[in-house]
C-alpha cells in the first residue's frame, strides 16, 4: 500500500491510498482534465497512475524545462513518490511568442477573451502549443524531461463542442491537421493531436524501457 509520508502537510498533499501489484507513478497536478488525459494515454501502456494534489513551486522562467524541473523536485520533497509534473506554453507568432511559458498566468488574468482582443485585426494566426513532462524519482540524480508540441492557429472566436469539454486556451487553439479546436474534440480525439499527449507518450515509452 502506498501512503502519504508523515512529513507532508495534509493541506498540501492529498493522495488516495492505492493498492497496485505493479509500479505506479503519480501526476502532481490540481487539474483533473490534465490527469484524465494522462490516465487515458498511460492505460494504453499499462502504466498505473495516481493524481497527487500538491503545492509546487512555479518559478518565472522562459524555459518550460526549467519550470517543470523545479516544480517536480519541489513536489517530490513533499511526498517522496515517483512523480511527473507538466508545464505548457502557448507561443503566438504575431505576439512575438506571447504568452509563451506564462500561458497559465495569461489565462488567469486576461483569459480567452483578452487574448482574442490582442489578436483583433491580425491576419497571421500561427501558434505553437508546447508541453514538457518532468519525471523524478528517488533513484534519479536529476529530473528527466520529455517535450511535445503541436503547430496550429488561434481562432477568431471561442469554439466549444456540445460536451463543453476543454480547458484553458483549448477553445481558441486549432491544430493545423484538424478542423476542430481542442475544446470541440473528445478527449480521445485531442490525445491524437495535443502537445501534452506527445510528451506523455514519449515519457511512457521511456518508462516502459527503464522499469
Amino acid at each position: 500500500m502506498l501512503k502519504e509520508k508523515p512529513k507532508a502537510n495534509n493541506k498540501e498533499v492529498r493522495c488516495m491510498t492505492i493498492g497496485f501489484k505493479r509500479k505506479v507513478i503519480f501526476f502532481a497536478t490540481n487539474n483533473v482534465h490534465k490527469f484524465n488525459e494522462a490516465r487515458m494515454i498511460f492505460a494504453k501502456h499499462k502504466i498505473a497512475v495516481g493524481m497527487l494534489r500538491v503545492k509546487t513551486l512555479e518559478i518565472q522562467s522562459d524555459s518550460l524545462e526549467k519550470i517543470a524541473e523545479t516544480s517536480v523536485i519541489e513536489a517530490f520533497r513533499h511526498c517522496h513518490l515517483p512523480l511527473i509534473v507538466e508545464d505548457a506554453g502557448l507561443f503566438i507568432d504575431a505576439l512575438i511568442g506571447f504568452p509563451g511559458p506564462y500561458a497559465a498566468y495569461a489565462y488567469k488574468t486576461i483569459g480567452n477573451v483578452g487574448l482574442l482582443k490582442l489578436m483583433e485585426n491580425v491576419e497571421s494566426r500561427n501558434a505553437i502549443f508546447q508541453s514538457v513532462i518532468a519525471y523524478y524519482a528517488s533513484e534519479l540524480r536529476a529530473p528527466i524531461c520529455f517535450r511535445g508540441e503541436v503547430i496550429g492557429e488561434i481562432t477568431r472566436e471561442e469554439r466549444r463542442g456540445k460536451s463543453k469539454s476543454g480547458f484553458g486556451f483549448d477553445p481558441i487553439f486549432k491544430p493545423a491537421k484538424s478542423g476542430k479546436t481542442f475544446a470541440e474534440m473528445t478527449m480521445r480525439e485531442k490525445n491524437r493531436y495535443s502537445h501534452r499527449a506527445e510528451a506523455l507518450e514519449s515519457f511512457a515509452n521511456w518508462y516502459k524501457q527503464h522499469k
